[in-house]
């Protein structure tokens, strides 16, 4: 898949899986981000080596990430998206926000899936809206495999 670059002002936004800063990310996800608290740094480098990576830059330093999971057809799964809390208020997680809405290998998908307890308010922007029909979803998850 060819790389997408956008520059605004002193910002950048890649998918440029090079560029990331895997030390910045796995610090904010590891110890920040409440979702993913001592995640190992190996499964962060799996995730970002299995999935489509969004990294958001100020000059050279990494302040935004999004993390996109698909088929490429029919489904994609948004995770692991922050701005680090210093540039809060921009406008930076619209920005974003538009570059992975827009990416063109994610367009005529039949479902997004999001899972989030904070921010709402940017998501249902983008058409995202709580699931309708809860007693269709299922899940397994374990909220402590990171403690084991």
């Amino acid at each position: 898949m060819n790389n997408i670059e956008i520059n605004f002002g002193e910002y950048h936004i890649t998918t440029d899986k090079s560029k990331m800063d895997l030390v910045a990310i796995h610090d904010f996800l590891s110890k920040h981000s409440g979702w993913s608290d001592n995640i190992p740094f190996e499964k962060v480098k799996t995730s970002i080596d299995n999935s489509l990576n969004i990294g958001l830059f100020h000059f050279d330093k990494q302040i935004g990430f999004a993390r996109v999971i698909s088929d490429f057809s029919t489904i994609a799964y948004l995770g692991d998206i922050y701005i680090l809390d210093s540039y809060r208020g921009q406008g930076l997680s619209k920005k974003l926000m538009d570059f992975v809405m827009n990416h063109p290998k994610l367009q005529g998908l039949r479902r997004w899936i999001l899972l989030t307890s904070t921010a709402d308010w940017l998501y249902e922007k983008y058409g995202f809206v709580k699931v309708p029909k809860p007693e269709i979803y299922m899940e397994l998850f374990d909220p402590d495999v990171y403690k084991n």
